[in-house]
């Protein structure tokens, strides 16, 4: 399938984004969300590295392009709706900007909001 073909299924919200969900390829780990754009799918599909669009900066995201955090498509998903993508990634070192695994690092437990990771050493 091509990125056109692609985007055509792709039901884009009203600032054309879709949120895009990513997890380890190989042990099934959620490591983040983010928001994606006709451009960023386009050139995550072309290059094989993920890049995401950021709503703060009003720009292309690639991932790891400070970091060195990077994340390696495996495969990219569309849900049954259309309005949400799921990235299997290979990724290389923390996915979360505070140094952790994944962005997933709070938990409810007991009637309050639990740290269940640190960060990366």
């Amino acid at each position: 399938m091509t990125a056109t073909e692609l985007l055509a299924e792709v039901k884009f919200n009203a600032d054309g984004l879709v949120p895009a969900i990513a997890q380890q390829h190989d042990t099934g780990e959620v490591l983040m969300m983010a928001w994606m754009n006709a451009e960023s799918i386009a050139e995550t599909l072309e290059t094989g590295h993920v890049c995401y669009w950021s709503r703060s900066r009003a720009a292309l995201w690639r991932k790891g392009e400070t970091s060195g955090h990077v994340q390696n498509l495996r495969e990219m998903r569309l849900d049954c709706d259309g309005d949400t993508l799921l990235l299997l990634v290979d990724q290389t070192g923390p996915a979360c900007h505070t140094n952790r695994r994944s962005c997933f690092f709070r938990a409810v437990r007991d009637g309050a909001l639990a740290t269940i990771a640190a960060p990366v050493e």
